[in-house]
């Protein structure tokens, strides 16, 4: 009986040490990651779930906002810090940006719940970044793939939104294609350089599949 006590003072104690930790952590960020999908290269990855709402036949999506992710200035910024799920009624209006209710609930599970907001107010702020943020015209629905390398498409995001720094943007690839884009903000959303936490692809140049 002695034990079974014992057990479960220091299972109640790890879990309150667990709790303790999570709210530390919430806010605990320097900058925000905005990152913006390119959902041909995500469709045509073998292993992905293909999700009829952004891979299905017509659906012609470019770039789709993946996330709003808390960053540290050199590491990646705190997850999982707890939290309860999305409504359905902050669900449908953020399918306008993030073409998929897992994906949105995943975005605030994984990275929302750690940046101190509430959920109505934290894909607020996705929308604000998303919305300041525009797409250089040879991205928005290009028909045939494009040869281009990192460099020249932080160029193009660049020249589309001189009121960013030019350090302000950063590419992911997979396999030599283009993945991701990302964006970085001031928690107030200015835009700031990015910071090798950011990441950065080192490919020499990388296919941009067609929207289809």
């Amino acid at each position: 009986m002695r034990n079974a006590v014992v057990i479960a003072l220091v299972i109640a104690a790890l879990s309150f040490s667990v709790s303790l930790s999570a709210q530390k952590t919430k806010g605990d960020f320097s900058y925000y990651l905005l990152t913006l999908s390119w959902a041909p290269d995500f469709c045509a990855q073998p292993n992905a779930p293909k999700d009829p709402a952004e891979c299905g036949p017509g659906k012609k999506l470019g770039f789709v906002v993946h996330g709003l992710w808390p960053q540290g200035e050199t590491s990646r910024g705190p997850e999982n810090c707890g939290g309860s799920p999305v409504s359905q009624s902050i669900v449908r209006t953020m399918l306008a940006y993030i073409p998929t209710s897992s994906l949105i609930q995943h975005e605030w599970k994984t990275h929302g719940t750690c940046s101190g907001l509430t959920s109505a107010g934290y894909f607020a702020t996705v929308r604000k970044a998303r919305d300041a943020v525009k797409l250089p015209g040879e991205f928005k629905s290009p028909a045939q793939a494009l040869k281009l390398s990192p460099a020249e498409i932080e160029a193009a995001f660049a020249a589309a939104n001189p009121a960013y720094p030019k350090q302000a943007f950063r590419t992911s690839c997979t396999a030599g294609a283009l993945q991701e884009v990302r964006i970085c903000l001031n928690k107030d959303l200015a835009p700031r350089a990015c910071t090798p936490s950011a990441g950065e692809c080192g490919m020499p140049s990388l296919t941009v599949l067609p929207v289809r």
